[in-house]
Parts: structure tokens; sequence; C-alpha cells
């Protein structure tokens, strides 16, 4: 988003860590046969199947993003929920970005008709239980959905949109995109950002700039402010994730547009949704992928963590403990309602996809939105600045915070 609204008023070089983005695009049967090797004995042998999802091990739990062009948006649902309440608190009012962006991207509600019986009634039994669900807003052009399963590992349709169309449209515009290519670190000079150092093809390379902005991610964005003499806060909120499963046969949840409701709950959402990394390398989920149905709970965390590019440091807190399991007990007692008992559900992998909050905005910097820690040429545009964990999809929030960004520097 800051490529695409800033090219013309800059010339533009996106630095990106990967390379293009490649779905998955076999049957997704095709899963359950590589699941029966054996083979896959650890979590970060993902890559071997999506080779821009980097997994990476915090004590306790799975650290999921996405690493190439379009970031995590390749492998995230497509989720365009708008959960920007903290940021209010702050003074930071985002509601003409919204609009923007509304009018702007394919965000639809209207994806119904690609809903199963199962699905339908699911929705349904959340809402007698009391848990106002939510049809959920996608980035998705509808009528290209072929009911897939891919959401989460590359959609092999164009169905859903991620951001490789803004990098497509700044390139269109003048944009110089370089992939492969690592930023390690700020060249700092006084009070200004000169440039900046960077890895590719295992030779070290320098970009002279005017203006920097880092958008590495939650994970990337810190260990690289580090590296250059600039602190970052133990403030780290992840988003964790724990599915609870059950083995009913013919539900087919795997054929479906992932997370399509949600129901907000104190901290935590519930949704329905087909785990992927549990599938493969928990043992537990040992049925075929077409009979496990699957209830999300993303939680938002305490602010309490680190990553300092060896090292992440990140645990459940004793609140964040007592929070999830609250919602493993109305999770359990959904699937219950849909015939499985509690004592056969299984829990899946913890794991997590929203990392952010190391450098977090405050109300000082609500006019700005510039962190009194940077230099003054140096920004910071992804989930690094939210101030509090969001237990919700945050790709629209962050893509309002940019381009709000992006208009105080063109001004």
């Amino acid at each position: 988003m800051m490529a695409r609204e800033l090219q013309g008023k800059y010339q533009v070089t996106i630095l990106e860590a990967g390379n293009g983005f490649k779905p998955f695009s076999l049957p997704i049967h095709t899963l359950a046969w590589v699941r029966r090797t054996g083979l896959f004995l650890d979590e970060r042998m993902i890559r071997l199947l999506l080779p821009n999802m980097l997994v990476e091990k915090s004590e306790e739990m799975v650290l999921v993003r996405g690493i190439g062009v379009g970031g995590t948006t390749t492998l995230a649902t497509g989720n365009a929920v708008r959960w920007d309440g903290a940021l209010k608190d702050l003074g930071i009012d985002l509601e003409p970005q919204f609009e923007a962006l509304y009018e702007e991207l394919p965000i639809t509600t209207h994806h119904q008709k690609h809903w199963t019986e199962t699905t339908k009634g699911m929705y349904a039994l959340f809402a007698d239980m009391g848990l106002n669900p939510m049809v959920t807003p996608k980035f998705l052009k509808a009528e290209q959905c072929v009911e897939c399963g891919h959401c989460a590992i590359g959609c092999p349709t164009g169905a859903k949109w991620d951001t490789r169309a803004l990098v497509a449209q700044a390139v269109r515009s003048g944009a110089e995109l370089v992939t492969g290519c690592r930023v390690t670190n700020l060249e700092i000079s006084g009070k200004a950002v000169t440039g900046v150092q960077a890895k590719r093809h295992g030779k070290g390379v320098d970009f002279h700039a005017d203006l920097v902005v880092l958008a590495a991610g939650g994970l990337g964005t810190p260990v690289i402010l580090e590296h250059s003499g600039i602190p970052c806060e133990k403030t780290l909120f992840v988003d964790p994730v724990l599915c609870d499963a059950g083995h009913i046969p013919g539900i087919r949840q795997n054929r479906q547009i992932l997370m399509l409701f949600i129901s907000q709950q104190d901290g935590y959402i519930l949704s329905p949704y087909m785990d992927y990394l549990s599938f493969f390398f928990h043992r537990d989920w040992r049925y075929p992928m077409e009979e496990i149905a699957s209830i999300m709970i993303k939680m938002a965390d305490e602010e309490a963590g680190s990553a300092d590019g060896r090292h992440i440091r990140k645990r459940l807190t004793e609140h964040d403990r007592a929070r999830m399991a609250r919602a493993v007990a109305q999770s359990r007692e959904i699937l219950a309602r849909m015939g499985v008992p509690a004592e056969r559900q299984f829990l899946g992998t913890l794991n997590a996809g929203h990392p952010g909050g190391m450098l977090p905005l405050t109300a000082r910097e609500r006019e700005t939105l510039h962190h009194s820690a940077l230099p003054d040429n140096l920004y910071v545009a992804d989930g690094t600045i939210l101030p509090k964990a969001m237990g919700n999809p945050p790709i629209l929030t962050i893509m309002a915070l940019a381009k709000k960004m992006a208009e105080l520097l063109r001004e």
C-alpha cells in the first residue's frame, strides 16, 4: 500500500526478502498423501510444499508468516475485518481511509452462495447459542471461487485478492521491485537514515534513499531496527490460534472458503477453519481432512515477548491461559452440539500469524504516525506499530493505517 501510494511523489524501490508467490496448486487430496508418507516431522518443513511460508518457533507455539511478493496476505484467508478501536483510543481517525478501501478493493459479504448445508447449520447453531455470528467480509471475487479449500495455501484461481495487486500497480507506475533481497540493517547518519544494507544472492548491496519505510512484518521489522541500534520494546503480541476439532464423516469442511463467519467474544473470536498445520503435524489429527470439523479460536494475547533474529521469546501468560480455557470450553460445546462428545474431540497445534506491537504508537504520535524513537525520515508501516493485540484479522486495518501514513508523507 505504501509503495503504491508513494510512487510518483517519490521514486519507490521495493525490497522483498522473498520471491514471487507460488500457490499450492495440486488437488487437495494430494495433501493427505503427503501426510501419510510420514516425512513431515517438524512444522518448519512446510516450506517443502509452500516455499513462501516461513515457520518459526517460540517456547510453546508455532509462528507463521509469508515471505515473498504479497507477504502474508497470499497465505491469509482474505478476511477484510475492520478492527481499529485501539487506534481510535489514541486519537487516530482512519475513517476516510477505510471508506476509500471499501470503494477500491473487492470486499464483499456476498459469498453465502458458496456455503454448504453444513456451514449454514453451523451458523444457525452459533446463533442459537447466543454467539452472534457475523458473515465475514472477504477480499474476494466470489464469482471466481471454485471452493477448492486452498484459501490458506494460495488461491489458484485469483478469486482471493491479495496485496500483489498493489505491488503490480506500483510497478506499472514506475516503481522498481527487487526480489530475493533481504534488508539487514539501516544506514544512519545523525538524525536521518541515508539508506539500507541488504543481502542479495549472497552478496552485500547498499540502497541509498531519502525516505525509508520498513514493512517487514511484526517479526522482521523489529530485528532490522535492533540491528541498526534502534531498540524496540518487549511487547510482542501474536494473536495465538488453537483449533478444537472432531470427527464427522462427510462434513467436507476442507472444501469451503475458510472463516466464512466470525463470532466476536471477550478477547477472542470463534470461526470454522481447517488448520493445515495441525492436519500435517499433529498426531491427533489422523482422520481424512474431509471428515474433520474444526473450530478456530483466535485470541488477543497480552503484549509480552520479543524477537531479535535469533530467538522469538513468546509464551502464553496466566491471563492468556485463562482466556484460552474459556474459549476451548465454548468450542467444545459447539462441537458437542454437532454430535462430537467432548471426550472425542482433539485440539490442534498452538500457532500464531499476527505478530506486532514491539514499537507501538502512542497518543503523542497520533498526528504524524511517526514513532518518536525513529530517525526523522524512517517510518514503520506494519503490525509493529499497532498498540494492542487485536485477536482479529489485521490486514484491512494495517492497510488503512499505511494509506493515512502515505497521505502524510505525500504532503
